[in-house]
């Protein structure tokens, strides 16, 4: 069976990228063109979702920088498509390929079953010496195990968050454990992580505490935005050229669907009518389960702009402009102590709990009056805000990717050639 993905030539046109199929077409692109005498490793980076792009913009960059040892191929599962080209552009980045599995409101089992058909036809045909996934999507799970079963080797990025409990995140536990039972090598973004994989008996020479390419997508965007200012939509600017106290606002995480999403928009509005000058500012995930009650509960009240997702380059420019955030994300947690911005975290539980020890993060659940309670306690409280930004950040230095791909050179290459 023939390869239908659009597999550029090195140097083309990444344009036409069409979506993976069952079709019989003849291999092309970067694939069959290239014949060198000496080939570099294959490598395909999977991303399934917009934080996944943001971390593995870096990874993938850093091993097309090193060309002559690798071909790099970036695959798209399609499971956030809209938000996951804005992401990846802001990096100059677009997928190779994707396989195209996600329909509307469609279920994890649904989704699941059509991403093992397409990335168990995709691996037989192309046949990479290794494929590297990020975090603990839907996508990492069912293409790790997609891999494991071609003996294809896995290289898990941010192995080793656990909060333990199976439920919670769901599925987001789950899925990091099945990862972390089928990779080969454990990219730990802390020491912490790394403890959590020796209790889970992986063998310490498979570990290596890297810290979190986020800050390295993060202080890359920082650069590019001093150089190149991205715009807002035009009443955010106009909060920032006003001077507003901001309050950035993120919420999407599945186990918040239904009663956790309503309180937390029930502590919106309270926030709003106690802090009538200040701008809450939330762009809202584009899953129905979100912006429906998010629409519902807080469109009408003037200080709350909801707006539509932001790609990574103007969210850290408004992350740069607000006084703190209040998120479920997880990637908000490692990058906003890099801003020295507090985040009040509206989760029951973290996998994160490097950021609560080290006192940039705090963890608040999804009770309203907690919510309100704590947002208002910093922003009148200049010591308690203090408290929260002077520490320096856990989760990285901004040298993750490099040492990702020194890691795989000298595991695929290095000791090959000795």
């Amino acid at each position: 069976m023939g390869l239908k993905a659009s597999l550029r030539p090195e140097g083309g046109s990444r344009s036409g990228i069409q979506d993976w199929g069952l079709l019989d077409l003849p291999v092309r692109g970067r694939l069959a063109e290239r014949v060198p005498t000496a080939p570099p490793r294959k490598i395909v980076v999977f991303v399934g979702t917009r934080p996944e792009a943001i971390k593995v913009a870096p990874v993938v960059h850093e091993f097309r920088s090193r060309s002559e040892l690798f071909e790099t191929f970036l695959c798209s599962t399609g499971q956030h498509k809209e938000m996951l080209a804005a992401a990846l552009k802001d990096y100059g980045l677009e997928p190779d390929l994707n396989l195209n599995v996600m329909t509307n409101n469609q279920g994890l089992a649904d989704m699941s079953a059509n991403l093992f058909a397409a990335t168990s036809n995709f691996l037989k045909e192309i046949q990479p010496d290794a494929i590297m996934v990020q975090g603990d999507t839907t996508s990492v799970q069912v293409v790790s195990l997609c891999a494991f079963y071609l003996n294809i080797p896995v290289a898990h990025i941010e192995a080793g968050l656990r909060t333990w409990n199976v439920l919670n995140p769901f599925p987001e536990e789950l899925n990091r454990r099945i990862t972390g039972m089928v990779a080969r090598w454990h990219f730990a973004p802390t020491e912490l992580s790394r403890q959590n994989l020796l209790n889970d008996r992986v063998d310490a020479k498979q570990i290596f505490v890297t810290g979190n390419t986020v800050i390295d997508a993060l202080f890359w965007v920082r650069n590019a935005n001093r150089e190149a200012v991205p715009p807002l939509p035009p009443r955010v600017e106009q909060a920032i050229a006003e001077n507003r106290l901001i309050v950035l606002v993120t919420s999407h995480r599945r186990e918040s669907f239904g009663a956790g999403l309503e309180n937390i928009c029930s502590a919106l509005a309270e926030i709003a009518r106690r802090l009538p000058d200040a701008r809450l500012i939330y762009p809202v995930h584009l899953n129905p389960n979100v912006r429906q009650p998010v629409q519902e509960r807080l469109a009408g009240i003037p200080n709350v702009y909801l707006e539509e997702p932001l790609s990574h380059r103007p969210f850290v420019r408004l992350m740069e402009a607000c006084r703190l955030v209040l998120s479920d994300s997880g990637g908000i947690q490692e990058e906003a102590p890099s801003l020295h911005k507090p985040v009040l975290i509206m989760r029951e539980t973290t996998e994160r709990p490097e950021g609560i020890e080290s006192g940039v993060n705090l963890l608040v659940g999804t009770d309203p009056q907690r919510i309100v309670a704590e947002t208002l306690r910093l922003i009148e409280d200049p010591v308690a805000y203090e408290c929260l930004t002077r520490s320096p950040n856990p989760f990285g230095d901004g040298k993750a990717s490099a040492r990702i791909v020194d890691h795989i050179q000298q595991s695929l290459i290095s000791t090959k050639a000795a």
